[in-house]
């Protein structure tokens, strides 16, 4: 009986075919989609700028300790995000998803109080601006829906335009978020309710989701809860546990922090994990 090679060489080419091709999977999968030091695998593109778009900016006054309020900043200055930021109007600022976004800014009328020979700023936002229903969206009620408007940080502001002019038109676009270092983990709260303050993100600068997974009792990774901003809560005791946290970005993808906070961590430490590049 003749050896059968033209079967031998079918079956060979079917393997090196479907061992040829990338696995592909959404970022939802959860299942074999892991190197060998915990990451998602590089499945999507880094975040890259959007198109320009029109708005108005205005300026309100404050400091380091409260710019960041409605996104759960302690201190924008000491957490990295300087004194160029902008509270969202809440079509932006989407419930607090936003925060920790990045945005370019250009003035675009030097006419209309657009300082000359000023091109664009950086800004990262941290901060709601909230309607005022009692004014109308064009006089006054600056961030009534559906405007999507910027009210600045004043120093911020005052880079691209004069003070007397209050209001001024703008474009406007998100891009990366360079940051130094990386991904900044804050725990407060209590053996029975645990708060994570997440920032100092990299990338797209704002995440949709927060994970936890400890090395004991709670060894399978556990959604925390928005509570507010980008502080993120759970009633999981994680008292005790080595903690490892995984981060989602509103681009889809995806970083991982493997065992940051030791066994014997403490509320109120701050531990630093992976960046987005």
């Amino acid at each position: 009986m003749a050896f059968p090679w033209g079967a031998l060489v079918t079956t060979t080419l079917l393997f090196l075919v479907a061992f040829s091709f990338p696995y592909v999977h959404s970022a939802d999968e959860n299942i074999g989609k892991y190197n060998k030091k915990g990451d998602l695998r590089k499945h999507r593109p880094r975040f890259k700028p959007t198109v320009w778009k029109q708005a108005h900016a205005t300026f309100y006054e404050g400091g380091s300790e409260t710019f960041g309020g409605a996104c759960g900043y302690e201190d924008v200055v000491k957490d990295g995000y300087g004194l160029d930021t902008t509270a969202l109007s809440s079509v932006l600022f989407k419930d607090g998803q936003t925060c920790g976004a990045c945005y370019e800014i250009k003035c675009v009328k030097s006419g209309e109080g657009c300082k000359a020979g000023k091109s664009s700023i950086l800004v990262t936002a941290t901060n709601l601006c909230p309607p005022n229903y009692n004014e109308p969206g064009d006089n006054g009620g600056w961030c009534n829906p559906p405007r999507e408007h910027f009210d600045l940080a004043k120093p911020a502001y005052l880079k691209i335009a004069e003070y007397k002019a209050g209001i001024v038109p703008i474009q406007y676009r998100r891009v990366p978020c360079q940051k130094k270092g990386g991904i900044r983990f804050t725990i407060t709260g209590n053996p029975y309710f645990n708060l994570v303050s997440v920032w100092n993100v990299g990338g797209a600068g704002e995440i949709t989701q927060v994970l936890v997974k400890g090395d004991q009792k709670v060894k399978n990774w556990t959604n925390l809860k928005r509570n507010w901003g980008q502080k993120w809560e759970s009633d999981e005791m994680l008292v005790g546990e080595t903690l490892s946290f995984r981060v989602k970005a509103s681009d889809g993808r995806y970083t991982t922090s493997l065992r940051i906070a030791p066994k014997n961590w403490k509320f109120g430490q701050t531990f630093v994990g992976k960046n987005f590049p």
